[in-house]
């Protein structure tokens, strides 16, 4: 499934919806599931359908497989349903013009950014450090600046050198600690597009000090657009490309090629990182950035009014405009 946060506008303003993308049509996720518990003669079809399959998808994620069993029945259902609204008079579908298509995760839960990538690592330092064979390494992003599809992205005020980094964002569905690696994959909900917008010549400076990143990665963090669980996709062989309008509308590809293998597996990742620690639902991991992903290994950077498109076979595009303020 393709799910998607979106926002419609109502009588009462902006309304903050979960849907599914089928054959270019949004299903409301809520509304769907009202209507199939209607016909299975729910007597409080949409008091039960708020529950379990909420219309934010924090929340959404947050009720597991409960959750996640409404979206399929959705799509089996509404698609073939005469009518256009469900119980309580909620539409049950959306053509994609009509709404605004959030990030999947408007406010993840948490951001962690690993560094699965060898060719990234090897382009990027020149040499490999042994601690990266060793474990996945990561450092915590701002769950707090994050952007979706078709956001302007402003330029931090203290950097002359931006760059664009593309990532794949796996999203936790499952509360798990000392998860083992060969049953970590069942944990992840989803896979998104993540650009990791870097501010390269902030974080070049700030990571003298021997910590991670700070401001050079806090400003924009970039998910979307849709959130495609695992068994859409083939991740390794998906066909990647980078794409970067200027402002006077010249495109260029940037880089383009598969995502490749990981150096540490998702299982890895989440086993590590759940070591005395809990993961819970809407944290997001990111995988760093593929080989050849960004521009500090291509030797160019972002240009005011640039509008970067990142693609991945399967997981579609993200696009951004980075502005000045």
């Amino acid at each position: 499934m393709r799910l998607a946060s979106f926002a419609v506008e109502t009588a009462v303003g902006p309304m903050r919806r979960v849907g599914i993308d089928h054959d270019g049509t949004l299903l409301d996720v809520t509304a769907g599931y009202a209507h199939v518990l209607d016909q299975r003669g729910e007597p409080t079809p949409v008091e039960v359908a708020e529950t379990v399959a909420p219309a934010d998808m924090l929340s959404f994620l947050q009720r597991g497989d409960r959750a996640l069993d409404a979206a399929r029945d959705v799509v089996e259902t509404v698609p073939d349903a005469d009518a256009s609204t469900g119980p309580g008079g909620a539409r049950l579908r959306y053509d994609p013009a009509e709404v605004d298509l959030l990030s999947p995760l408007p406010r993840p839960n948490s951001l962690r950014d690993y560094m699965a990538f060898e060719e990234h690592v090897r382009n990027s330092m020149g040499e490999v450090p042994d601690i990266w064979y060793e474990i996945p390494v990561c450092y915590k992003g701002n769950a707090d600046a994050v952007v979706g599809p078709g956001d302007d992205v402003s330029w931090p005020s203290y950097s002359d050198q931006l760059d664009v980094e593309l990532e794949i964002g796996a999203v936790v569905g499952t509360r798990g600690t000392d998860v083992d690696a060969d049953e970590a994959e069942a944990y992840i909900a989803g896979f998104t597009l993540f650009n990791d917008f870097t501010a390269r010549d902030e974080q070049l400076q700030e990571m003298q000090g021997k910590l991670g990143p700070a401001r050079g990665k806090d400003f924009a963090n970039a998910l979307g657009p849709h959130l495609v669980t695992p068994d859409e996709l083939d991740l390794p062989n998906a066909a990647f490309t980078i794409e970067v309008e200027s402002e006077d509308g010249e495109i260029d590809t940037w880089s383009e090629g598969t995502v490749g293998e990981m150096g540490h597996s998702w299982g890895e990742i989440i086993e590590h990182t759940s070591a005395e620690e809990t993961l819970h639902p809407g944290d997001v991991l990111g995988s760093g950035t593929v080989g050849t992903g960004c521009g500090l290994e291509l030797g160019r950077f972002l240009e005011p009014g640039d509008t970067v498109s990142l693609s991945v076979e399967g997981l579609g595009t993200l696009t951004n405009t980075v502005v000045t303020r």
